[in-house]
């Protein structure tokens, strides 16, 4: 493979998005978890709640650093690596990037200080509202990217004019085919991946016989919303792949295995692709399993590579294993929240040392499977920008030299080793330090003295400064 401005710039979006999406994948889920502990604080009154609220708001904050750092890097690529996309689609994607500014960015920016700095400064209800309001911007911002995403997967609601793509329904823009369904997916794959986060450290607590109250609350917590979300995210995948075979059938082929199509299609399990020879390699498959999946019928007609031109056609090669591993992954969260159920019903789980130590272990496997599933949806969506109108290769920037982008990539490589590393290893002492314990029923803040003693989060954000 030939180093060419077009694959290196390729190479550092994928590289700096690969980072970036580990972010908002774990804050999104931890906003929403932090605005419910603040609710139960308040209505309740029991100091176990807002302790543990405290503690994810401290790694809240570290996280959302990271991922808003990241987040602009990447937006500056649209002009230096992919200025012919920027000016082609940019009177479609350009105000929808600015919505999520307008909308996420700027409630997040209001009441993230209350948030972390507001505790005993403002009454609780207050410190509530500022909490669900950030956990709705995180909703919002992930709205947004996603709408923008999935338009490049379903473009509809525009016409091109001189080489450039305009607006005629922005509705049918914002709400084009694949976005509902990628947004109920990848939210649910975000809760998630918080869920499995904090049952991990949950159970890691309980493994080393320390914080017993807070972890057996958040291991309670996290795995009850596991045992609803797995099941359910195994439905919202199905109907997700359903929509991209309506939508992108050459993507399904590929992602299947699928060189030849037609009815009774095996369901490849394993493969090597030959994509010179157009076959597989050592292939073990189902017969008909793969129709029955696709089209619920073991007689249905499916798509195959080769019913598409060669230069329209996804490389198999990796996405073929990305999926199954994001499939995988699905089926181990399905079987630890069964176990869950088992253990609860028998009154073990908080004693099942082996259970407890695989939660510890399958604290990254919800990151893993976002990965998985990205790199399997936008490497699925090549040789296409915007799917079936332009070509990844006339988006890139036309001046752009070898040199210039080898020189870039390096230099983010570097950055994100450094900087990355210092946050995860911060990351890694907060959590090792865990939450502090809080007495039930304080006073309102009202009530109190105008000069109040500094929160847990305080105290941490300000030894880090």
């Amino acid at each position: 493979m030939e180093l060419d401005p077009l694959i290196l710039s390729r190479i550092q979006f994928a590289f700096t998005i690969s980072f970036h999406i580990l972010f908002p994948s774990f804050t999104v889920g931890l906003a929403c978890w932090i605005a419910l502990l603040e609710a139960l604080w308040v209505g309740t009154g029991k100091g176990i709640y807002r302790s543990l609220s405290e503690f994810w708001t401290r790694i809240f904050a570290l996280s959302f650093g990271l991922g808003v750092v990241s987040g602009i890097v990447m937006s500056y690529q649209f002009g230096t690596n992919w200025s012919r996309w920027s000016d082609t689609v940019g009177n479609v994607l350009g105000p929808l990037i600015q919505y999520e500014v307008v909308t996420a960015f700027f409630l997040e920016a209001a009441f993230l200080g209350i948030l972390l700095f507001g505790r005993d400064r403002v009454p609780r209800g207050i410190h509530l509202m500022a909490a669900c309001l950030v956990a709705l911007g995180t909703l919002l911002s992930s709205f947004w990217i996603l709408s923008a995403n999935s338009w490049m997967h379903t473009p509809a609601g525009f016409e091109i004019r001189d080489g450039r793509y305009f607006v005629t329904d922005w509705w049918q823009v914002v709400f084009n085919p694949s976005f509902p369904y990628r947004l109920a997916h990848m939210v649910t794959a975000m809760f998630l991946t918080t869920s499995f986060v904090v049952a991990g450290i949950s159970a890691f607590y309980l493994l080393k016989r320390r914080h017993l109250d807070h972890a057996k609350l958040g291991l309670g917590m996290a795995l009850g919303l596991i045992t609803v979300l797995a099941p359910l995210q195994i439905f919202l995948g199905d109907e997700h792949g359903l929509n991209t075979l309506e939508y992108q059938p050459a993507k399904i082929a590929a992602m299947e295995g699928n060189w030849e199509g037609g009815p009774r299609a095996p369901l490849v399990l394993f493969a090597i692709p030959d994509v010179k020879a157009e076959t597989n390699h050592l292939e073990i498959g189902i017969p008909a399993l793969s129709s029955l999946i696709l089209t619920h019928d073991f007689n249905g007609t499916v798509p195959g590579l080769k019913q598409f031109p060669a230069d329209e056609r996804p490389d198999p090669r990796i996405i073929f294993w990305t999926f199954r591993l994001m499939v995988g992954i699905g089926l181990l969260m399905l079987t630890v929240a069964a176990v869950h159920l088992v253990l609860r019903f028998r009154g073990r789980l908080f004693t099942s040392d082996w259970f407890l130590r695989v939660l510890v272990g399958c604290m990254p496997i919800g990151f893993v499977a976002i990965l998985a599933g990205w790199f399997t949806t936008e490497i699925g969506r090549q040789p296409w920008a915007v799917y079936g109108h332009l070509r990844t290769a006339d988006a890139v920037t036309p001046s752009l030299t070898t040199e210039a982008a080898l020189i870039s990539l390096l230099s983010f490589v570097v950055a994100y080793t450094i900087i990355y590393g210092a946050g995860t290893y911060y990351l890694i002492r907060l959590l090792r330090t865990g939450p502090t314990h809080i007495h039930d029923a304080p006073q309102p803040p009202e009530a109190q003295s105008p000069k109040r003693p500094l929160s847990a989060t305080d105290q941490s954000l300000e030894a880090a400064e």
